[in-house]
């Protein structure tokens, strides 16, 4: 039968032998970063962020950053372009309200890093209409009242002119029936299309109704 004592003996040398080895495995130079020259511990040097430059057209206008590469597209449109129109909400892909067009395509800005899109055609609501001049998805959010608050509202008309086109294009979603037909805009198909852009307030019969008039469908 094992006694106690040799256990703890045997686990006392085991965590000395472990620490030994991490110790020689350190790089000569870590040991010399935590102390001073007294031997002293010293707070560690802080490594400056890695930046690059990207240039993109957003909204029509080409524009040149230099930033952190870990900046998002979202903190890069709105931070260092001063595009607020796109909003952060989740900050994880998960509400929409971050939504923008790239090369056609609408994307969560807030999942994807602003230096990956070197030479892309961004578009943001911003873009898409002014006041004066509204785009007519936005034009059909406001005749229908597709918006309450209005925090999802940026996201969820770029996202919905995206729609329209994937349609046009024939792009399938993962209810359309037949993939080799090109798909329709039913009721179906829109609320799956839209699924991934959250409005908190409930709209969503609203914003139904102005997509399926822009789209020139019946409501």
């Amino acid at each position: 039968m094992v006694e106690l004592s040799d256990f703890e003996l045997s686990r006392r040398n085991l965590l000395l032998g472990s620490a030994a080895t991490i110790a020689l495995g350190a790089k000569p130079g870590a040991a010399a970063a935590q102390t001073g020259s007294a031997g002293i511990a010293s707070p560690a040097a802080e490594i400056a962020p890695s930046t690059a430059k990207v240039s993109f057209t957003v909204n029509g206008a080409a524009r040149d950053l230099e930033l952190d590469t870990r900046t998002t597209l979202l903190d890069a449109l709105r931070e260092h372009l001063h595009l607020t129109g796109s909003k952060k909400g989740c900050d994880q892909g998960q509400c929409g309200a971050c939504t923008v067009i790239v090369d056609g395509r609408r994307i969560a800005s807030c999942l994807s890093l602003a230096v990956m899109h070197e030479g892309d055609d961004i578009t943001t609501i911003e873009g898409l209409g002014t006041p004066d001049k509204l785009h007519p998805m936005q034009a059909a959010f406001v005749k229908h009242d597709g918006y309450q608050c209005g925090y999802c509202t940026p996201g969820q008309i770029c996202s919905a002119v995206a729609v329209l086109d994937e349609v046009k294009a024939g792009i399938p979603s993962h209810v359309t029936a037949d993939l080799m037909a090109k798909p329709e805009l039913t009721n179906a198909e829109l609320r799956e299309r839209m699924s991934g852009n959250i409005c908190r307030c409930g709209a969503y019969s609203n914003i139904a109704e102005a997509i399926t008039e822009v789209a020139g469908s019946p409501a």
